[in-house]
């Protein structure tokens, strides 16, 4: 079956679905094949769920209901090619983000200031992957003014497909981290994997959204048509930054922004949201009443005070750039009663061993009332740091938890998602 035609069938459903455990009534499900499931064996279950036709593998002969079949050589590749169809029919303005950190932040502050004054969509939570991303363009209504899609990637690529699928108006890489090292291997293929956006929007003479006290990115978009925010002159959005206990705040040339969410690091987030409302021309008031409204959550940055003990939790992810980040900040805001809680950081591959005990070295020569290092890679480091503990897992700092040790005290909690460590919140308050 060609696109064309798929598409058309598309047109006629609900949406797409990809999960029988979620299904869909009148949805059209895509069996996608993985390393250990075959979702093919699904297809029937999601028929019989409501489905108006299954997109399967050729390789799989089914006995019964044959026309509501869609036989193609690989549903994956067929979904993103739908994807990338509907994306063609839309008059949709879209804007591609991708970075190692601050990704899913900068999204939800750009779709909270572009809601404001536009029809928007986003990406939902983390779809961000080669699944996740055409599910949300697929999503996408028709009379939706500007979608923000959110890209992630593990490895060299990644992005260059993806930005194919999406075909970007506008693209903006919020920094070149220590991000997936294991799947990129090593620094330069980060900076080589997320700098793919840039490549495509170089191609197809797409405008670059930059960073302009971002050397990287300044360097790497030399000849991209682009826009640039920052705390020097010649950006295009002049801004000035200030990092308070309790606010950050974007000073702009039309007034002050101020934000609750916690970390230095956010600031080049909050200013990249008042520049893309800026360039769409969305009114200042608005602007600034987005942003000001905008809460944290998700275990992203989150602020979390309970009878004078206040947790920064930010344990959505980690990795050596956003964890150095966060410790800078934590103990820029905070002078005393200082407790870190930290977890392994994952995916770093032959990186991992060195990596953490940078990171632990770094630690050691900062002052604080206790460290609490989780997790087998941590806790496997040959290193005394004063007042530490070590844990292999979550769990087991769980099971000697005293809440009163933690009560009054300023606790920055910090891991990977594998972790989860969002579960001490609730033993130490």
């Amino acid at each position: 079956m060609e696109i064309a035609e798929l598409y058309q069938r598309f047109l006629a459903s609900q949406g797409v679905f990809t999960d029988t455990r979620k299904p869909l009534p009148r949805g059209l499900f895509f069996a996608l094949q993985g390393p250990n499931f075959n979702a093919d064996s699904f297809a029937e279950t999601a028929l019989e769920l409501g489905a108006i036709a299954a997109v399967v593998s050729k390789k799989k002969a089914f006995s019964s209901r044959v026309k509501e079949f869609i036989a193609v050589d690989d549903p994956l590749i067929t979904l993103q090619q739908l994807a990338n169809y509907h994306r063609r029919q839309l008059s949709t303005q879209i804007i591609a983000l991708t970075g190692s950190n601050g990704k899913t932040t900068t999204k939800e502050l750009m779709a909270a200031v572009l809601s404001s004054h536009f029809k928007t969509t986003a990406t939902i939570g983390n779809l961000n992957n080669h699944i996740g991303v055409p599910l949300t363009l697929l999503a996408i209504p028709p009379d939706a003014e500007i979608a923000i899609i959110e890209m992630g990637a593990n490895h060299l690529g990644e992005i260059a497909n993806l930005s194919a699928i999406v075909e970007p108006d506008l693209g903006y890489i919020t920094n070149f981290g220590k991000a997936h090292l294991e799947g990129f291997g090593g620094t330069d293929g980060v900076i080589k994997g997320k700098s793919e956006l840039y490549r495509y929007l170089k191609k197809n003479q797409k405008k670059a959204f930059i960073n302009g006290d971002d050397a990287k990115q300044m360097e790497l978009s030399q000849n991209l048509l682009k826009s640039s925010f920052g705390t020097d002159s010649s950006c295009a959005f002049q801004v000035q930054y200030e990092s308070h206990p309790d606010e950050l705040i974007v000073k702009t040339a039309e007034g002050n922004l101020s934000s609750p969410l916690h970390g230095s690091y956010n600031l080049p987030n909050i200013a990249a949201a008042y520049a893309l409302g800026k360039h769409f021309q969305v009114p200042f008031k608005k602007i600034k009443s987005a942003i000001e409204a905008y809460q944290a959550v998700n275990n992203r940055s989150q602020c979390i005070e309970n009878e004078g003990t206040v947790i920064i939790l930010d344990a959505y992810n980690a990795n050596p750039s956003s964890m150095k980040a966060a410790l800078d900040s934590f103990y820029e805001q905070f002078t005393e009663d200082r407790v870190v809680i930290l977890g392994d950081m994952l995916e770093l591959g032959e990186y991992k061993e060195k990596e953490h005990k940078e990171l632990a070295n770094y630690i050691k020569q900062k002052d604080h009332e206790k460290v609490v290092i989780v997790g087998e890679v941590f806790s496997s480091l040959q290193i005394s740091i004063p007042n530490m503990e070590k844990h292999t897992t979550t769990s087991a700092f769980l099971s000697r938890i005293n809440p009163a040790e933690f009560k009054g005290k300023n606790i920055l909690i910090k891991g990977s998602r594998g972790l989860a460590m969002e579960r001490i919140v609730k033993k130490i308050t």
